[in-house]
């Protein structure tokens, strides 16, 4: 199952560095998104485009994960000759990563 059935996303961009939120359309869907929605999966995902660390942050009041994402902007938006490699195509990438559909 792809994540935008679960959430949907906001982002922003500083420099070289991506803040990317996830947020549970509905809030019963928060503890499968926490489940499946690691740091590491969230890099191996963005892997190529991610050169940094990737940090989590729960934010399970709003039913949110927010991700913050080192060197995921080819330098930065200014310097980067990539077309889309600031955080609105970031969010749309994350949420069309694969997790297990759960009964």
């Amino acid at each position: 199952m792809k994540l935008r059935a679960l959430a949907h996303s906001r982002t922003g961009d500083k420099g070289n560095t991506a803040n990317v939120s996830l947020i549970a359309i509905d809030p019963a869907d928060y503890p499968r998104l926490e489940r499946h929605v690691t740091p590491e999966r969230v890099r191996a995902h963005f892997a190529g485009i991610v050169h940094g660390e990737v940090v989590r942050y729960a934010l399970p009041t709003l039913g949110a994960l927010n991700f913050v994402m080192a060197q995921a902007l080819g330098g930065g938006v200014t310097r980067s000759l990539a077309l889309d490699a600031h955080g609105k195509g970031l969010s749309a990438a994350l949420l069309d990563m694969e997790i297990p559909d759960e009964a």
